[in-house]
């Protein structure tokens, strides 16, 4: 069996109904454990008190805004090499799932980042490229709804979609490349010394797999709806031809 026989239509939208019950089960499990465990059940911070429980919405949707860009420029690829229309209409369907991601990702961090820094923006260089990356978002979406011809705005929006990777790795890695500004570093981390707690980095790890699910069967489910669409305006088509 290969992974090309889910570019069949018919195959994607078979398996992925079998799949998104399951999907979607794990996902409010694992939302609802690891928001109620983080909000209730962990201690407030020395330092930043309870406004650090943001964390639990905050870097899953972070992560899930970048990583969902990232998904739809692999997607993109396959479309540019392979020609296969499911990649291209997932690409599509994953868009404004990280459109709103990201949006949550900066009014968290706005909510966060006022009682710590004194102000609720600052043109720091992850909030910057995060900024960007939300207009790429917007721009996304407005091609693919700005052409008529599918092929056309597939492959319009896969060159966008190269273009704004470059965005979307400076949302992960800007403090690599400038001064860090006033965000903080990665709450995730390999270094022991920027890890967040155990107490705290727990339940944050069963939020992002919440997140991680959810994104998952929503792109599933807007993927199918894209498939639909496409076939409804094909038939449409041809019965005008006919």
């Amino acid at each position: 069996m290969s992974i090309w026989e889910y570019a069949n239509p018919v195959k994607f939208i078979r398996t992925t109904d079998r799949l998104m019950p399951y999907l979607a089960i794990g996902s409010v499990v694992c939302l609802v454990s690891g928001l109620v465990w983080g909000f209730f059940f962990t201690p407030d911070d020395y330092r930043q008190g309870s406004t650090v429980k943001i964390i639990y919405l905050h870097v899953p949707a972070a992560l899930m805004a970048i990583n969902a860009w990232m998904m739809m420029l692999v997607a993109s690829l396959i479309w540019i090499v392979r020609r296969h229309h499911v990649s291209a209409l997932a690409a599509r369907a994953a868009a404004p799932i990280g459109a709103v991601m990201t949006v949550i990702a900066l009014a968290t961090g706005a909510i966060w980042g006022q009682p710590m820094w004194g102000t609720w923006w600052v043109w720091d260089p992850r909030l910057t490229s995060f900024l960007i990356l939300f207009l790429f978002y917007l721009g996304y979406i407005a091609l693919w709804e700005a052409i008529e011809n599918d092929d056309t705005a597939a492959d319009l929006t896969s060159i966008l979609c190269l273009v704004g990777s470059v965005f979307a790795l400076l949302s992960r890695y800007a403090v690599l490349f400038w001064n860090q500004g006033l965000h903080q570093g990665a709450s995730l981390s390999m270094d022991k010394e920027e890890h967040v707690a155990d107490v705290f980095s727990n339940p944050l790890y069963v939020s992002i797999a919440g997140f991680v699910l959810l994104f998952i069967a929503l792109v599933f489910l807007r993927t199918q709806t894209e498939i639909r669409a496409r076939r409804a305006r094909a038939l449409i088509a041809r019965e005008r031809l006919s």
